[in-house]
């Protein structure tokens, strides 16, 4: 389900300050050597898309284009409210190495485990 989240930052000159966002849905995967985080971002290119790291906080903020040319709207299921989600990282995730990707709407995060953080095998001598 989508929710309207009002942004209200406070005094700081940040463009979506008093923005309205849409939290959009999103897919977490854990694997072995890391954790995948897959947005829906209908209406997202590359240009309209921010990915933030700041501390242990991932931010995504995904700025739909507008419609030019369109016709008159009759009906709509959608909205035109743009995209915004914030996610706490585990502090053994290892931040200089996420990387992500946008196609067709769908955003993909790869949040690499840091070495310290992936299971290691002892061995056991007699």
């Amino acid at each position: 389900m989508n929710t309207t989240i009002e942004q209200n930052q406070g005094t700081q000159a940040r463009p979506e300050a008093t923005a309205r966002f849409v939290s959009p849905p999103v897919n977490i995967f854990e694997g072995k050597d890391g954790y995948t985080i897959e947005a829906e971002l209908p209406g997202v290119g590359k240009d309209g898309l921010e990915v933030t790291v700041e501390g242990t906080e991932l931010t995504l903020v995904g700025r739909r284009s507008p419609a030019e040319g369109r016709a008159e709207t009759l009906y709509r299921e959608s909205n035109d409210l743009n995209y915004r989600r914030a996610f706490e990282l585990d502090p053994l995730i290892d931040t200089a190495k996420i990387t992500a990707t946008i196609e067709q709407g769908l955003l993909t995060i790869w949040l690499p485990k840091s070495e310290k953080a992936k299971p290691q095998k002892i061995s056991v001598t007699e």
